[in-house]
């Protein structure tokens, strides 16, 4: 399909424009929706196949192969190639000057997909370190640092060439995202490998467990939390017409999250052999991080006085205050979890994938989904063809997304009291098969939330695509 020159490039004799490549952004776009079909379509087959054995069709398509997958292609396929899209977009713009290797941006491109698909691979063959969100084997380590400094050295030398002075909110999340992925992943990744696809981690023991969850958790703040808050705070304003409420607010919540982020990953690790000191200190700055994370929640919201119409006829908004206000619940969810009391009762639970979906499918997508339909102008030269179809997609995935967190937070409770309920005699009530069958109908409907946002993210793929053939060209769009 051939594109009309994206909007925003300089014209002929106008000498004064910067040149943003936008090219780069909607190749991104493209290829990290992808990902991200890849990954719903093996979140629902995995959802059935724990209701319906006989989907487990071979050893390579099994449910231990593929929900790895699953995680992969959604956190890094779909999330980070989404980032890469849009920081290079709000990068050029907020500092107001062209990326600054096009050549290096496209390279990784390339490499990215390379990266995605070697880890498809040898997932499903069964090669993994067995690190929740680290599963990848330390060749695949290699090919994600070169990924990653690839794209930080574009990015940074972008910002150090910049013709703005100030820098917004959304750079600071950015940089953030850039050192704290690197940090975390190469400390994690420390292994000796004793074969091409087999090594074993540099730590060991408690040590192990200890560094894996430092990295885990704040692979959600420096993957899942600081990007998709870069790129709320750009395209808030953007969407509404009107500034971000307070910008002293957002700094102040940006210092306060990374501080108070780095220790809270030992609250996966409660009741285990980790040093009480370890759990108690990560329990405590769980709780302290409710205050840095609604600062940026309670500055959405205020940058909506008198603004609240918008939410009925402004469909961005609604995926972007819906979006926040996920987040919102997640930092109220995920602290309170840390806790040791309520931990013990709900760990191992289903309440904890129904708690991980609501920010994946809630807060991250649903910022996600209103970036790039804003985007859409830019990269196609063409309004979005439908509004309709956007508001469709809009409840949709909200509508999946509510269906999947609420059936699995009321199995999760349920599953809790079951494991822990007692006889007179101190016999445990209920074996784990008779557990087991009770969550059968919460799987189906998880399932069936499930088709019901591949519904939504079917629709948001059509408009897109309806956009990019027949969408009404725009005049250059304004910065």
């Amino acid at each position: 399909m051939k594109f009309p020159a994206p909007a925003g490039q300089r014209k002929e004799g106008d000498m004064e424009r910067p040149q943003y490549d936008y090219a780069i952004v909607r190749d991104f776009v493209h290829w990290s929706i992808f990902w991200g079909i890849a990954a719903v379509l093996v979140g629902v087959l995995i959802s059935f196949q724990l209701v319906a054995p006989k989907l487990n069709l071979a050893p390579w398509l099994s449910y231990g192969r593929l929900r790895p997958l699953h995680t992969n292609a959604g956190i890094f396929g779909w999330g980070i190639g989404s980032f890469f899209a849009l920081f290079y977009y709000v990068t050029q713009r907020l500092c107001r000057t062209g990326i600054w290797s096009r050549k290096l941006a496209r390279f990784q491109l390339w490499w990215f997909n390379a990266t995605i698909a070697a880890a498809a691979v040898t997932l499903l063959l069964g090669y993994s370190q067995s690190k929740e969100y680290h599963e990848l084997e330390w060749p695949l380590d290699i090919m994600i640092v070169v990924l990653w400094v690839v794209f930080s050295v574009n990015i940074v030398m972008t910002i150090v060439r910049r013709k703005e002075e100030q820098m917004y909110i959304s750079l600071w999340y950015i940089m953030a995202t850039l050192v704290g992925v690197a940090v975390l992943f190469i400390v994690n990744a420390a292994a000796v490998p004793v074969s091409l696809f087999k090594s074993y981690s540099a730590y060991a023991g408690t040590n192990d467990a200890n560094v894996q969850w430092w990295f885990g958790h704040n692979a959600v703040a420096m993957v899942l939390t600081t990007p998709p808050l870069a790129i709320f705070y750009y395209f808030l304003p953007k969407s509404t017409g009107v500034p971000i409420y307070s910008h002293r607010l957002s700094i102040i919540a940006f210092w306060s999250l990374i501080f108070m982020y780095l220790w809270t990953g030992a609250h996966h690790l409660l009741w285990t052999p980790v040093p009480d000191w370890i759990q108690t200190l990560a329990m405590a700055f769980s709780l302290m991080l409710i205050a840095p994370s609604w600062g940026s929640v309670i500055n959405g919201y205020l940058s909506m006085n008198g603004q609240w119409h918008q939410m009925r006829d402004n469909y961005l908004v609604k995926f972007l205050i819906l979006g926040i206000t996920f987040y919102g619940l997640q930092t109220l969810q995920g602290p309170l979890q840390a806790v040791r009391s309520f931990s013990a009762f709900i760990h191992y639970t289903e309440w904890v994938p129904g708690h991980v979906h609501m920010g994946t499918m809630g807060w991250v997508s649903m910022v996600l989904f209103a970036a790039i339909y804003y985007l859409t102008p830019k990269i196609y030269g063409r309004e979005i063809y439908s509004e309709k179809l956007a508001n469709l997609h809009f409840w949709l995935v909200l509508t999946g997304q509510l269906v999947y967190s609420v059936s699995m937070w009321i199995a999760g409770v349920m599953q809790a009291s079951m494991w822990q309920a007692m006889n007179p005699d101190g016999s445990l009530t209920y074996s784990f098969v008779e557990v087991l069958s009770k969550l059968y109908p919460y799987w189906w409907v998880r399932g069936a939330s499930g088709i019901i946002y591949l519904a939504g993210v079917a629709v948001f793929v059509y408009n897109l695509y309806m956009t990019a053939k027949n969408g009404r060209a725009v005049a250059e769009a304004a910065a």
